[in-house]
């Protein structure tokens, strides 16, 4: 798989804070794209146990597949901000390694596809946004494929590829 600068993500750091940055264009309609980001079911496919209370204040709690870390090191928990179907989720993020952040997933009709942009701000230390850089391209990789209805690129192998580009 080759990689296409388009659908890389951005780290920037602002004010001794870095943001991760996506922006990626999904040939599939928002509902289902929708669907996938937030049905705990479709996001176990792709991303991990997942569980989200459908409402603002509602938990979150997410236990991702994929990094070779203990569990409760992959565990991330968390209050969803923002619950706006089939827009916008946005939900503080609380994870052991990097303290509490703010993902926001928002989306918008592009003809019959849909534009997903994510957002992960807060970020402490440039180094963390980085890491999470290449772990969150090979997930958003993953999202496609699960889309698409494809086999899923392995995240390892993907992520280990991705990580020179955000270093």
């Amino acid at each position: 798989m080759t990689t296409d600068a388009k659908r890389n993500g951005r780290v920037i750091v602002d004010d001794g804070f870095a943001t991760l940055s996506f922006e990626r264009r999904l040939l599939h309609p928002i509902e289902d794209v929708w669907t996938a980001i937030t049905d705990p079911d479709e996001r176990r496919a792709w991303l991990g146990e997942t569980h989200i209370e459908p409402r603002v204040g509602g938990a979150v709690k997410i236990v991702a597949h994929g990094p070779p870390v203990p569990p409760e090191v992959r565990t991330l928990t968390g209050r969803v901000l923002v619950w706006d179907p089939p827009h916008v989720l946005e939900h503080t993020w609380d994870q052991k390694i990097i303290g509490e952040t703010i993902a926001r997933y928002e989306l918008s009709r592009d003809g019959d596809a849909t534009l997903l942009r994510f957002t992960h701000r807060g970020f402490r230390v440039r180094a963390h946004a980085g890491g999470y850089g290449a772990g969150m391209h090979a997930y958003f990789e993953r999202l496609d494929a699960y889309l698409a209805n494809e086999p899923l690129p392995d995240w390892a192998s993907r992520s280990q590829e991705l990580a020179p580009i955000y270093a």
